[in-house]
């Protein structure tokens, strides 16, 4: 994995990445959001919606 940047005026102005690993990034970017919006829905408080009543809701019973 060859990574480059180039400078401008002494600070990183660029990163030159390759197509493979850009689409790693934004993979692990939307897993890391994935897992923030996880973390904040678990810490809400309030009744919690038991699963037989979702799917019930979505159709899916």
């Amino acid at each position: 994995m060859a990574t480059a940047y180039r400078e401008r005026r002494g600070q990183r102005a660029a990163v030159v990445v390759s197509p493979a690993q850009y689409e790693r990034m934004l993979e692990a970017l939307e897993d890391a959001d994935d897992a923030a919006a996880f973390d904040e829905a678990i810490a809400e408080e309030g009744s919690n919606i038991p699963w037989t009543q979702v799917k019930l809701d979505v159709g899916w019973e």
